[in-house]
């Protein structure tokens, strides 16, 4: 580990023989991409993953989140998203910012530079997977993994929260009306991938 100009911390990801490694995702092992029929479910390529914690009602902070990502700070349960970065609500003081990998570092400085104040964000990238279920019987693999309620009156398009999934948790998001998202942990990334596929089979 070593530290840069304004204190981001970069991990010097070259092998001593000089190659670069290849960034793969926690499901490069699989086919990455399953279901058919009623429900479909793929894994996305690696993302960039920064995790924010502040003070939302700081405005300063506010205004630095939004000249640096180019959204404001999601209200509760919400996420938002501009361009090719998306910010997650996990509680009221931290969010996930989901953005392409090579952008993660000039990101995490860009923010330093725009506000000096009391926050803290973590590049931790390559931490999580992103799983996407989509398909007219989509909902019907969730209401199977997780216990909140997923109902169009309760959890609308655009809503995320963080629920147990199965024996683990993850992070579930609504991208629209039959497609949803789910965030795991590398670690649980092929036990929860094993569980879409068990879920969904009877939808095939």
């Amino acid at each position: 580990m070593s530290e840069v100009q304004h204190s981001v911390a970069v991990i010097d990801q070259i092998p001593q023989q000089g190659e670069p490694l290849t960034p793969r995702t926690p499901l490069h092992h699989t086919a990455r991409t399953g279901g058919d029929g009623q429900v479909h479910y793929r894994e996305h390529d690696l993302t960039g993953l920064l995790i924010l914690r502040g003070n939302a009602a700081d405005k300063a902070f506010a205004d630095a989140v939004k000249a640096t990502f180019g959204c404001s700070l999601p209200k509760t349960l919400s996420f938002v998203t501009a361009k090719d970065v998306s910010l997650l609500w996990l509680s009221p003081d931290e969010w996930w910012v989901l953005c392409p990998p090579d952008q993660t570092y000039a990101l995490e400085v860009q923010l330093r530079e725009c506000y000096s104040g009391h926050f803290a964000l973590a590049n931790n990238t390559g931490g999580m997977t992103r799983i996407q279920l989509s398909g007219p019987q989509a909902v019907q693999v969730l209401k199977k993994s997780i216990p909140y309620d997923v109902h169009d009156d309760h959890f609308p398009v655009g809503k995320v929260v963080a629920t147990v999934f199965g024996k683990t948790q993850a992070v579930v998001r609504r991208l629209g009306q039959n497609d949803w998202e789910i965030l795991a942990r590398r670690s649980f990334a092929d036990y929860i991938w094993r569980w879409v596929e068990d879920a969904s089979r009877e939808y095939r």
